[in-house]
């Protein structure tokens, strides 16, 4: 029955499998769709939050047991340890992951506060570095924000990928973590060691709507390739969407009129200062419009007006009117023929501005967590647990499933070259 689910929840997915994957910190799993459309079997998934948790059960997982077999198709459900990462242990697994994948939760760390930060609960890094010990994992994705690139982290990041080039070189009891990072920067201009315990890492601030998202949404994505594999040259995928591909849209009136957009509404924008080969090649940023119009081939259909009521509209989702919107200084809406704003989780709520909608005759509204969905670019039978504010704030955490679907197809692809390679030698 729930096989049958995730088939029907994803009929878009690819199902030729790839590999074996496991997700740490999973979240509303926007990134575990992503690896499950790549070709990627999850034979674990790791979440504490329990709103999420619900969410991930109601849709494909199944609370993991431990003495159950191991799942043996890629629509298989996902086996979901609903707890703390800490208290897992990987070492059943090793050997038998290829991927090992998540957005790692990240905590503010001031410059002066960064060795407290290493030691905070709340850093989970180390059990990513963890989870690579025990399972020996061929690649690994993590996706984290934009800040840990803030020169005041710098320090700490350049720490972090030494961890994971050498993740099995364990800080020592009584060393903080620049002692560590010391050490781990000699040990790496050693060649004398076994390359499955070495990885090449490779890292990139990704915007999302460079990749199909109709969202500009930044994050730094991290991938390590075991060195064995002799995947050192993988590249992250190019671009495929530009804003100066929509800009040219919008001035030569292609995009109005795919949109069927009157006349009194649109607008010509000044594109004289883009170079001739400015979004040369790729397809334009896909837009809110674009986002609430759908995308056939996902099973999408327009989104309606939603009611004002808090009414669910038979057909849709999540799709129900929420009053009260405003817009204020900081906190302006999302325009319709743009990229929608970066989805926040919000401390104290969801921020006004980015999820308020400017409608075509000026006035404004809240998004309905349906259209954030869309934006977000998970499929229209994703089922969020919880009240408006907590799949809001699901959404906001979660990795945009078709930005990670390029890394991780990517990811997928040199996988497949060296199963081929190895099968040809």
């Amino acid at each position: 029955m729930i096989k049958g689910l995730v088939e029907e929840m994803l009929p878009f997915a690819s199902k030729d499998e790839v590999g074996t994957s496991i997700e740490l910190f999973t979240g509303g799993g926007g990134l575990a769709m992503a690896m499950h459309n790549s070709g990627f079997r999850h034979l674990l998934a790791v979440e504490l939050d329990k709103r999420a948790c619900q969410t991930l059960r109601a849709n494909v997982a199944i609370p993991h047991v431990e003495t159950a077999p191991e799942p043996t198709s890629i629509d298989s459900p996902w086996p979901l340890i609903e707890g703390d990462v800490h208290k897992v242990d990987f070492d059943r697994y090793r050997d038998k992951v290829d991927v090992v994948a998540g957005g790692v939760p990240c905590q503010p760390w001031s410059l002066g506060g960064a060795h407290k930060g290493y030691d905070d609960p709340r850093n989970l890094w180390p059990e990513l570095f963890r989870a690579i010990r025990e399972t020996q994992p061929k690649a690994v994705i993590a996706e984290n924000v934009k800040g840990l690139l803030r020169p005041s982290f710098k320090p700490y990041y350049d720490y972090i990928l030494n961890e994971l080039r050498a993740p099995f070189e364990e800080r020592r009891e009584g060393q903080d973590w620049t002692e560590h990072n010391e050490r781990l920067v000699n040990i790496l201009k050693s060649d004398e060691v076994d390359p499955k315990k070495r990885y090449n890492v490779k890292f990139q601030l990704v915007n999302a709507a460079d990749y199909g998202v109709p969202q500009v949404r930044w994050r730094v994505f991290v991938v390590a390739f075991r060195s064995d594999l002799g995947l050192a040259d993988w590249q992250f995928p190019e671009p495929t969407h530009s804003e100066a591909a929509l800009l040219r849209a919008q001035h030569d009136g292609s995009y109005w009129d795919e949109h069927d957009v009157a006349e009194e509404h649109r607008y010509q924008p000044d594109v004289s200062g883009l170079s001739p080969e400015a979004g040369k090649g790729t397809a334009r940023w896909r837009t809110l419009r674009d986002a609430l119009r759908g995308d056939p081939e996902r099973g999408e259909k327009p989104l309606p007006e939603p009611k004002p009521d808090k009414r669910e509209q038979p057909g849709y989702l999540h799709h129900y009117g929420w009053p009260g919107a405003r817009q204020y200084p900081g906190h302006t809406p999302n325009k319709l023929d743009r990229p929608g704003k970066t989805v926040k989780a919000g401390v104290h709520g969801v921020p006004g501005g980015e999820s308020v909608l400017e409608k075509q005759d000026g006035s404004i509204r809240y998004m309905t967590v349906r259209e954030t969905s869309r934006v977000m670019s998970f499929p229209d039978n994703w089922r969020l647990e919880g009240p408006r504010g907590e799949q809001m704030r699901q959404l906001g955490n979660a990795v945009p499933v078709k930005l990670a679907e390029a890394i991780a197809n990517s990811v997928a692809d040199a996988l497949r070259s060296v199963r081929s390679n190895r099968k040809g030698a």
